[in-house]
């Protein structure tokens, strides 16, 4: 069994949104859509899936007629325009390539080398999306479109707007052009500007279910056994992007070694827990991943933990020490050794 794509641009798969889908479709049935759409919920659930889908839809559907599903088929060449990102009407905003790497990229492409989504992957990007390229987009909505049909622009994601460029985007909001539509991907809605919240209408997405993690990681990585996706669907947080960061990086083993020592308490054996803490402290996405895994093990054991109050102390002391880490640069190892022996013992 093949591997199958998981790039929300070419995704066509997308499961435990159906209400959020129908919510969309009625509007549009209706002839009620809001000109600007704010799509929130945890990173790695879906929402760039679903606004690709949204966008797939809109520029794929024949006006005065009515729909029940917003699929368009695979084969569509409005399916691959939007994958390549190069259908007329369609425009996507989010961080540019740094200067340095996009000269890379370009020199690539004329080079005639294949440019595919791993080296792009290596490529640095922006810290914001510039205002330049809000304007950019202003340029591209105010010219006429092919056949009249909708014009859409997906920011994914709105969280990267700096004040100028969240500004510039408000402007659009506020006097949108004919048959336009802005859909926002948001994790962190909360940060937005209050008057871009309040000119979008809002689909809000929930957490997968630990199944439906299961079953995409089943589909996504196909070579996990069963129990690897069992593990995985359940520290994932009902996020399938996650669960698949967390294959890709042997999160699941350090998650169950991480649980083994804090379980432990005083009877953990030191050689594991230096183990453990010298492999927290190897590279910079180890010391992530480690800082990330023990915030979900406290989150899972808390609940019937026989004394709530000290693990949660223990958590926030957790806290405090993996971010002075990271802030002052200071020992990995040894914050490790502090972070796990606080929580073993208040667990």
């Amino acid at each position: 069994m093949a591997e199958e794509t998981f790039y929300p641009y070419e995704n066509p798969y997308l499961i435990g949104h159906e209400a959020e889908e129908q919510l969309f479709l009625s509007a549009y049935n209706a002839q009620a859509l809001h000109h600007g759409w704010l799509i929130t919920g945890d990173e790695g659930i879906g929402k760039a899936t679903l606004a690709y889908k949204i966008a797939r839809f809109l520029l794929a559907a024949e006006a005065g007629k009515t729909y029940n599903s917003l699929d368009i088929p695979m084969n569509s060449p409005i399916f691959a325009q939007v994958a390549q990102k190069s259908h007329p009407d369609f425009r996507v905003l989010e961080r540019d390539y740094t200067e340095t790497d996009k000269k890379k990229l370009i020199k690539a492409i004329n080079q005639g080398e294949m440019v595919d989504e791993e080296m792009k992957q290596g490529l640095k990007r922006s810290a914001v999306i510039k205002v330049e390229d809000v304007r950019g987009v202003v340029e591209f909505l105010l010219k006429k479109s092919f056949n009249d049909s909708w014009r859409v622009v997906l920011v994914d994601s709105a969280d990267d707007l700096n004040p100028s460029s969240a500004n510039a985007l408000l402007k659009i909001l506020e006097e949108p052009p004919h048959k336009s539509i802005l859909l926002l991907v948001s994790h962190n809605p909360g940060r937005l500007l209050p008057t871009i919240r309040s000119r979008c209408a809002r689909l809000s997405l929930n957490p997968l279910q630990t199944t439906q993690v299961a079953s995409l990681l089943r589909r996504y990585k196909p070579e996990l056994g069963e129990s690897e996706v069992q593990g995985l669907a359940k520290i994932a947080g009902g996020s399938i992007g996650r669960a698949i960061r967390y294959a890709d990086n042997d999160a699941l083993e350090m998650y169950k070694n991480i649980k083994a020592v804090c379980c432990a308490g005083s009877r953990c054996d030191g050689g594991k827990l230096l183990d453990l803490a010298a492999t927290a402290a190897s590279d910079e996405d180890n010391w992530d991943l480690f800082a990330e895994l023990v915030c979900r093990f406290v989150r899972e054991a808390m609940p019937g933990a026989q004394r709530p109050r000290d693990l949660y102390a223990a958590y926030e002391a957790a806290l405090k020490v993996m971010d002075e880490t990271a802030r002052l640069n200071m020992d990995k190892k040894l914050a490790a050794l502090q972070v796990l022996s606080g929580i073993g013992g208040a667990g």
